[in-house]
């Protein structure tokens, strides 16, 4: 059909060379499609036909010194250098009576603390007029400068206090003070075998994207980032970027893990990989910040945990990982969540390990909420379930490097762990292959992973149990890739077309487009050079990454927030070629070329609408028309010219 189309045209000569070439880009686009198809659910022979072990779910927790629940029976396991204890889970299909998630939210509220976010309009004085209005000792949280958020210590009942102060116009939000905690069950330590990265797809996902540019904040324990102090950096993450994060725990840049589960939890989506060397993590070209907000026991605050997801959004993590939970449903978790993802900043959060209700944040909006499951693609007997899951991850006997011996005296392993606090990371890598392939706004990654995610259970009960499916990071990089690519290719041949027309308009000796002094810089910049690399090369190397992207992706390589403002899809960069070599005739083709390829990417933003606009989605698409259409402009002038 669009070879006719060609031919009928508007009288427009078609180039022997160029008629091949268009019907190679055809051919080539057609092969691309059929042969993405056939192996977008990653059974392309590599990893299909594998045994998968199945192997019991384990039931051991980080022990809690002080914090430890007293109605949970403890279990003390000091090998290893871990210190475990046993919680009750729920195996799938058990009623689920007398668990830790069906307990009150006030089970994890702390005694005489509560959370108060005043008006962010209040000045200083009148903050304390509040303070004293109410008889309340204050401690500031660490952005409170920005939000306006205190901890308060109450005299008397808290009920009372919540119910006067939620009455007063000057309090936006009065809350519990709860706490949160780290939601895995350690296991069999010995255990070496990845059969989680197998089973989302990992190495065909690696053919398509690796999480260059992205960075991804775990906020956790802390990750072994860093040599400091007594703390060094994981062995098995020499050759992972980790960006400057932060401790809300000792308030200081040095958020250093001292408990294990942050680095067990980043091993998983950014591990150093092809090293020779331990694991793989899913989004191994990823950037990890460490934003440390659970303490050595693996406890913290809604409030901290508030914090720590603002501070993320704010130093530019473009998915945020939240392997952390309680039962307390956190005005003030919400409002950060709200900000984060107003930021076009991905949040992803464990269901919890109660084996009932998902825990907070798991359940919050805006949230891809993970329930677990194992290698029979089984739910985990510990995994919460219900509303708020929106897919189910790999989450038993996951085998990461993580430290011990509270991170010092160089002390690591490479243990199995158990829990949704070990799926979250697995949809988070997944989530940075997502943006690092420019899929930026925070519904359009989940519409993605939820579309890709392997369907287990279709019926009502079992969509509170997988919710979408099990992820499936391989079907979820070729769709995207997929779409890209046709939308991409049909934009730039309607707008090759139309410029054509419009060309020999306005001089009927124009240059005609279907050549390849035109048609290479076209597909340079529309759906890139080499749009079918993936298919032949793994983009795992960086000359194979490059060229497998349009012009207007390149700042990708640099980082996603580069990206979201397009510096590389307007209509400067033809406009300035246009201005500096429109004497030199042979070059003409070519700038109207990258011209059209401009447009049609921009086009592309607009009909995917998978970008978030640092402006809004209004702006953005006023942006991607303007500069459509100047690029538009461009080319007919170039290729109209004497």
């Amino acid at each position: 059909m669009h070879k006719s189309r060609l031919q009928r045209g508007s009288g427009t000569a078609i180039h022997p060379g160029g008629r091949a070439l268009a019907t190679s880009l055809l051919a080539a686009a057609a092969l691309v499609a059929v042969a993405g198809a056939a192996r977008a659910d990653g059974t392309d022979g590599r990893g299909a036909g594998v045994a998968l072990a199945a192997r019991s779910p384990g039931m051991l927790e980080p022990r809690l010194p002080g914090y430890a629940n007293p109605a949970l029976p403890v279990d003390v396991d000091r090998s290893n250098g871990f210190d475990l204890l046993s919680e009750p889970v729920a195996t799938a299909g058990e009623p689920l009576h007398g668990l830790a998630s069906e307990l009150d939210e006030t089970s994890y509220d702390i005694p005489g603390q509560i959370v108060v976010d005043a008006r962010d309009d209040l000045d200083d004085s009148a903050l304390e007029a509040l303070v004293r209005d109410f008889s309340l000792s204050v401690m500031p949280t660490a952005l409170a400068s920005e939000t306006r958020i205190q901890i308060a210590t109450v005299d008397g009942p808290v009920s009372a206090a919540l119910q006067r102060l939620a009455q007063d116009p000057r309090v936006e939000v009065a809350e519990p003070l709860a706490w949160v905690r780290a939601s895995f069950v350690a296991n069999d330590p010995l255990l070496k075998d990845q059969w989680h990265m197998a089973r989302v797809g990992a190495e065909r996902a690696w053919d398509f994207a690796t999480g260059r540019g992205v960075t991804v904040a775990v906020v956790d324990t802390g990750i072994a980032c860093e040599t400091h102090g007594p703390f060094t950096k994981g062995t098995d993450l020499a050759s992972t970027e980790c960006v400057e994060g932060w401790n809300f725990v000792n308030k200081t840049i040095h958020a250093n893990d001292d408990q294990g589960h942050g680095t067990h939890v980043a091993g998983t989506i950014a591990q150093s990989t092809h090293n020779g060397l331990g694991a793989v993590g899913l989004a191994f070209h990823a950037r990890l910040m460490p934003v440390k907000v659970l303490n050595e026991s693996g406890w913290g605050t809604t409030a901290d945990v508030a914090d720590g997801i603002r501070w993320a959004a704010e130093h530019g993590a473009h998915v945020i990982n939240l392997s952390l939970g309680g039962p307390r449903n956190s005005k003030v978790l919400q409002s950060a969540i709200d900000y984060a993802v107003s930021r076009g900043t991905v949040v992803v959060a464990a269901a919890g390990n109660t084996g009932g209700r998902v825990q907070f944040p798991g359940a919050s909006d805006g949230v891809i909420g993970v329930s677990a499951t194992d290698a029979n693609d089984k739910i985990a007997r510990f995994s919460s379930r219900g509303q708020g899951v929106d897919v189910a991850a790999p989450g038993v006997n996951v085998t990461q490097q993580t430290i011990c011996n509270r991170g010092r005296d160089k002390c690591e392993g490479y243990p199995v762990y158990s829990g949704t606090s070990m799926a979250a990371p697995h949809v988070a890598g997944a989530a940075a292959l997502l943006v690092s392939l420019g899929v930026s706004d925070p519904r359009a990654v989940e519409d993605a992973l939820r579309s890709g995610a392997r369907s287990v259970d279709d019926s009502d009960s079992g969509k509170l149990l997988y919710g979408a499916g099990i992820l499936d990071a391989a079907s979820s990089v070729v769709r995207v890739t997929q779409s890209h690519i046709v939308v991409r290719l049909l934009a730039l041949l309607v707008l090759a077309m139309w410029v054509s027309r419009r060309a020999r308009k306005k001089e009927a000796n124009a240059t005609s487009p279907w050549q390849a002094s035109f048609l290479l810089p076209a597909l340079a910049a529309g759906p890139g050079l080499f749009f079918f690399a993936p298919w032949l090369l793994p983009r795992v190397d960086l000359a194979v990454d490059v060229l497998a992207r349009p012009i207007a992706d390149l700042d990708l390589l640099i980082g996603a927030s580069v990206h979201r403002w397009l510096p590389l899809a307007n209509a400067l960069i033809p406009l300035g070629l246009t201005s500096i070599f429109f004497g030199v005739k042979k070059l003409r083709p070519a700038i109207a070329g990258i011209a059209v390829g401009t447009a049609a990417y921009l086009t592309s933003v607009v009909v995917l609408g998978e970008v978030a606009g640092p402006l809004g989605r209004m702006a953005l698409v006023v942006w991607c028309a303007a500069n459509a259409a100047a690029c538009l402009w461009i080319a007919r002038t170039n290729l109209s010219a004497r």
